[in-house]
């Protein structure tokens, strides 16, 4: 069953899907919360593995982040990554109150962007008890570095330098401007390459395209990006267990690679074959392995957690 919730983030409403299982329980449940990519909404990613983990006996919460969906904040588009770590810890507040939820038994889930923010949040909020991500990207160093790591250092540049003259006419009164994150049409996304493709094909068409999903950010999202290092303290995170799952043709599987060397036991990094980066958000075949090795992973570690073959 899902349901329409709201829960405070820094004093901004966050608007919510709450997944609760069919059936009786014995007791209050394990919950997950889900963070959805960047620029994207709770119908889409987020929500598919939050309905599809609901369906294994999990309580679950995908939302829209401050600033984006049906959440509140102005100016609207602003990706604030110290925003975004807090919201998942508001999302873990909000379930540990509920009456159907065990408090000892909430972990958490980030997709893409979601994938860098759930880790210092959870790294410093010890409500998390495990930790998961799929296709995880530390924004902050792809906007630096580019997805794959080859990105011509003049680009983070030339944006700081256009976010600093956004941040000075906004000072004058004149607004914050903003920039488009995807490629204007299919040709011009597929000259980008492959992933580039894939995440205009995704959010830009009728293949998982929605109306609230962001399609640009705004300038003074840029210097907070480009300052963000989403894996610093993952080491933090132990010994609460950790895994990241990653297609094997994803450009930016090497983040996680690199993320689950430098963490601490427990830890695992799970490749899903043939699984690109957007793959993993939306194509069943992928999308089924990854939800099954994750309901695993979180029946296994939220403690005496529930039965996996009856979802009791």
């Amino acid at each position: 069953m899902r349901t329409d919730v709201t829960f405070d983030s820094a004093g901004l409403k966050i608007a919510g899907h709450l997944y609760i299982p069919d059936g009786e329980s014995a007791g209050p449940r394990p919950a997950i919360v889900v963070g959805h990519p960047g620029s994207g909404v709770k119908e889409q990613a987020a929500g598919l593995y939050a309905e599809r983990l609901c369906r294994a006996g999990f309580v679950t919460l995908a939302f829209d982040a401050a600033y984006q969906g049906e959440s509140e904040g102005t100016p609207r588009g602003l990706e604030d990554p110290a925003h975004r770590v807090e919201d998942i810890k508001a999302a873990v507040s909000f379930l540990s109150v509920r009456d159907d939820v065990d408090a000892g038994r909430i972990g958490a889930l980030g997709i893409c962007a979601s994938g860098g923010y759930v880790i210092p949040a959870s790294a410093t909020d010890h409500q998390v008890k495990a930790v998961a991500t799929v296709s995880a990207a530390d924004i902050g160093r792809q906007f630096r570095e580019g997805a794959d790591g080859t990105q011509d250092p003049a680009i983070a540049q030339g944006m700081l330098d256009a976010a600093a003259a956004a941040r000075t006419a906004e000072a004058r009164g004149e607004g914050m401007g903003v920039f488009p994150i995807f490629p204007d049409t299919e040709e011009q996304a597929r000259a980008g390459g492959r992933h580039v493709f894939e995440g205009w094909e995704y959010y830009c068409t009728d293949r998982a395209g929605h109306p609230r999903s962001a399609k640009f950010f705004t300038w003074n999202s840029v210097d907070r990006i480009v300052q963000f290092d989403a894996f610093r303290f993952i080491g933090l995170i132990a010994p609460r267990p950790l895994l990241m799952i990653v297609g094997t043709e994803a450009v930016t599987a090497h983040m996680s690679a690199e993320a689950v060397a430098n963490a601490q036991e427990p830890k695992e990094l799970f490749r899903v074959d043939g699984a690109t980066h957007v793959a993993l958000y939306d194509e069943d075949e992928h999308v089924t392995a990854a939800v099954a090795k994750l309901t695993a992973f979180f029946a296994a570690n939220l403690a005496g957690a529930i039965d996996v073959a009856t979802g009791a």
